[in-house]
């Protein structure tokens, strides 16, 4: 059976759980619309995505 050899601290095991963190979702400004929008999402209101329309746009 494995077992530790040394006490991990509790910096080295708050370093292994800084990634667990919730972290708030990113959000850019749309160059068309000025609308905030998820990157690498399609814009829902124009229906555009790299600089293609992709979808047909809401009103």
């Amino acid at each position: 059976m494995a077992v530790p050899k040394r006490k991990v601290t509790r910096s080295k095991r708050g370093m292994r759980r800084s990634d667990d963190a919730l972290k708030q979702p990113t959000y850019i400004e749309d160059a068309n619309t000025g609308e905030l929008r998820r990157p690498h999402h399609i814009d829902l209101k124009s229906g555009m995505y790299r600089g293609r329309q992709v979808l047909e746009a809401k009103e």
